[in-house]
């Protein structure tokens, strides 16, 4: 087979990169070409992205392969989920598009009930419920009066924004629209009696598309800024953990799955949404991913409360392998509920472990070491009760736990993880959703290409490192506690 070769943008809420992947057959190979940053734009009041400005990186990195002479076969976007940006009627961009961490949608979730009952918007969605969540952004703008919503002709979610800038296609792609809560997985498009109680129509939003569609290529100007021809432009898993989720080397259905970074969502691969009483009551998500697949996971607020936390320690290593390695000179046994409200944005964190330790009645965190040990105990523990919550409703014996991301490179935490859910770890591919992208650009121009295959690309792809469990009996014991401060 000629090699192929691929090119990935992968942006996160913090940064973004320009990837160049080569596929021979067998196995994937990638370079980063670009890195950039994606800082959080504060003005007038409100945060936003830099969406031109990222636009533009995306037509840098193009035109440094295009420099290098390489033949690129296709391109493709992953980024965060729940943003949007607006066009107008003559594909101009309307403003910056706001960031889900601005505070404009705090109590809006209740204002939106008023309209529709909480229940009736999972039973239509299935998804988490998150201040932050489309829908809510949606609805505040409505309320606020937004001028750019109001003049809006396109309201497109940011992997799709790009593609449009990039080719003048205009789509909503299945699993960026999946964590909208505005999308019906049942009906495979977005919810028309959701959009009724937000007062916009459904023609303002793309053509559904499905991931691995090819959605044209790039236009004149594009090419023109860049050196390249006409080159596709493939929807992909434009949601980056439905493209990480695609790259788990898993051989079989009887696992977890664990996409580690500074938010830690975890859950299963199923056949059909799981939307019930159950799934209500602990507020777990169906997430659109690949071959019509769902990925029913829980958001948990993952190493996140490291970053916050290092931010403030003094005097300790400044690389991170280091750093991590404190929580092994530390013998603390607090334990803190990574999701308490407390720990999502407060103006320290340490000061919140501390005042949270306090209040459950356990001794208080002196040096960093504490701080990492308790962190990555009370993660490993918070992901065994969410594998239990997840055993409870699926339809399979879950044995094992697939780690994907950054996070998998935490040899602490990952054999935290294992002894505390008593099953092997995992971990790799750590850029699972570059991954994950190229597959799905594969898979475009290859119809034989299953999920199956896929996986098995992944797995020769990368070296993936297991962590098996030990010390079950005191993580028991653990787990038990950990249990019992938290219901208090």
């Amino acid at each position: 087979m000629t090699t192929k070769n691929f090119f990935a943008v992968d942006l996160g809420a913090t940064s973004g990169r320009t990837i160049l992947a080569s596929f021979d057959g067998k196995k994937i190979d990638m370079r980063e070409i670009t890195r950039f940053a994606n800082p959080m734009i504060p003005l007038g009041g409100h945060l936003y992205w830099d969406l031109a400005g990222l636009y533009n990186e995306v037509l840098g990195g193009l035109r440094k392969v295009a420099s290098e002479g390489v033949s690129i076969d296709s391109i493709g976007i992953d980024t965060w989920g729940c943003d949007f940006a607006f066009f107008g009627a003559d594909g101009q961009l309307l403003g910056m598009p706001h960031c889900y961490r601005d505070q404009h949608t705090v109590g809006a979730q209740e204002k939106f009930f008023e309209k529709m009952p909480a229940a009736e918007v999972y039973e239509r969605t299935g998804i988490q419920f998150m201040d932050f969540n489309s829908l809510f952004q949606l609805d505040t703008l409505k309320r606020n009066g937004s001028s750019a919503l109001e003049a809006a002709d396109k309201i497109l979610f940011i992997p799709d924004a790009l593609i449009y800038m990039l080719t003048g296609k205009a789509i909503c792609e299945y699993t960026g629209a999946s964590t909208s809560q505005m999308l019906n997985p049942m009906t495979g498009d977005i919810d028309l009696d959701i959009l009724k109680a937000l007062d916009i129509p459904r023609e303002k939003f793309g053509v559904m598309t499905q991931p691995g569609t090819v959605v044209g290529t790039l236009t004149a100007q594009v090419q023109e800024a860049t050196g390249l021809g006409a080159i596709p432009v493939v929807a992909v898993a434009g949601h980056d953990t439905g493209s990480a989720v695609a790259a788990v080397p898993a051989s079989d259905k009887e696992y977890a799955y664990l996409s580690c970074g500074t938010w830690s969502l975890m859950g299963i691969e199923s056949a059909e949404p799981i939307i019930n009483k159950d799934s209500f009551r602990e507020n777990f998500t169906n997430e659109g991913g690949i071959e019509g697949t769902t990925r029913f996971l829980k958001n948990i607020c993952g190493l996140w409360l490291f970053e916050q936390s290092r931010k403030e320690f003094k005097d300790v290593p400044e690389s991170v392998g280091e750093l991590v390695a404190l929580c092994e000179k530390s013998t603390y046994e607090g334990l803190i509920n990574p999701d308490a409200p407390c720990f999502a944005a407060p103006a320290s964190m340490t000061a919140a472990i501390r005042e949270y330790c306090i209040s459950t009645g356990q001794a208080v965190p002196e040096p960093p070491a504490d701080y990492i040990r308790c962190i990555f105990r009370s993660l490993a523990l918070r992901y065994r009760q969410v594998v239990d919550i997840l055993q409870s409703m699926c339809d399979f014996p879950i044995k094992k736990l697939h780690v994907i991301g950054g996070g998998s490179q935490n040899r602490y935490l990952m054999q935290y993880a294992a002894n505390a859910l008593n099953m092997p770890v995992i971990c790799g591919p750590v850029e699972g959703t570059a991954l994950g992208n190229v597959l799905m650009q594969i898979k475009s121009s290859d119809s034989e290409l299953t999920l199956e295959k896929m996986r098995k690309i992944s797995a020769s792809s990368v070296e993936l490192v297991t962590y098996l469990p030990s010390d079950t009996e005191a993580w028991n014991k653990e787990y038990e506690r950990f249990i019992t401060l938290n219901n208090k």
